[in-house]
């Protein structure tokens, strides 16, 4: 599986397994990234690990559109 989500009232965590990532420009071009997405409220990398974990309000932001966003910087979100 290539996400895990906790739901907690109006906010969601998302953890996206991203392949590519290798050093601290990497780290902040994708957390940018989510956080540019409608409704992304907070995103953190773990280079080690290859994940971003990402707040958002479920209402506002889908997977899909996170997905997008880091793809579009050269990333691939692993499924």
């Amino acid at each position: 599986m290539n996400a895990n989500v906790s739901s907690s009232g109006h906010e969601s965590t998302l953890v996206l397994h991203i392949d590519g990532m290798s050093c601290n420009h990497c780290r902040v071009t994708v957390e940018k990234a989510l956080l540019k997405v409608p409704g992304v409220r907070g995103a953190e990398v773990d280079l080690r690990a290859g994940t971003a974990k990402v707040t958002f309000d479920p209402a506002k932001a889908t997977r899909d559109e996170m997905v997008k966003a880091v793809e579009e910087e050269g990333y691939r979100v692993s499924s």
